[in-house]
């Protein structure tokens, strides 16, 4: 799939996933893309990240495939390089906006303050990641945010939970929400994607 025009509009819930064991990456987006979850954010925090990237783009060209936990603008071009879509940081200063806007693809910088969010405004960048969302205020703050800042729209991510995603997902100003409840490490370490497949359509169907 090329690179989407936004990361907010693709998926009610983004599914955010860790990769430790390469062999587990294709199936596993597969089995998000047979529970009706198309997307994935592959989280840069383990050294089998971009060539799980690699092989997701080669073999999975059907879903939207952004790299998360970008903190560094060498990561950035790294992960388009591999084969990301979009971007995904967990907060950001300007070099790495910068970094992430030099890439071409779409990108939700993290924010958890309004002064933060007032920045990226500032930049030209009106969709970010709110993070980490349950302990940086929820779903009152956000409200709170949509008041002064309605041009801001978010991705919460950070202890979002099946119960609480759906008062997320019904402010105006939330495109999805991120979550990693999707790929439980045991389903994983058992191979048990019909059960990440379950996740994934409950998840599909939150909007």
């Amino acid at each position: 799939m090329s690179a989407p025009e936004s990361a907010l509009d693709l998926v009610p819930v983004l599914p955010v996933v860790v990769i430790d064991d390469l062999a587990t990456a294709v199936p596993i987006a597969r089995a998000l893309v047979d529970g009706g979850l198309p997307a994935i954010e592959l989280t840069l925090r383990t050294p089998a990240a971009l060539d799980a990237i690699r092989l997701i783009a080669a073999e999975v060209p059907e879903i939207a495939l952004g790299a998360g936990t970008i903190v560094t603008p060498s990561q950035a071009s790294a992960a388009v390089a591999a084969g990301a879509g979009f971007l995904v940081s967990p907060g950001c200063t300007p070099a790495l906006l910068a970094a992430m806007q030099d890439t071409g693809v779409p990108f939700l910088p993290g924010t958890s303050t309004v002064s933060e969010v007032m920045s990226v405004l500032e930049a030209g960048v009106t969709e970010m990641k709110f993070f980490p969302a349950e302990a940086a205020g929820g779903a009152p703050y956000l409200r709170a945010v949509s008041g002064p800042l309605p041009q801001a729209r978010f991705c919460p991510t950070g202890g979002v939970t099946p119960a609480s995603a759906p008062g997320y997902l019904a402010l105006p100003n939330v495109g999805c929400v991120g979550g990693s409840w999707l790929t439980p490490a045991d389903a994983v370490a058992a191979g048990d994607w019909e059960r990440i497949s379950k996740l994934a359509a409950e998840a599909a169907a939150l909007r």
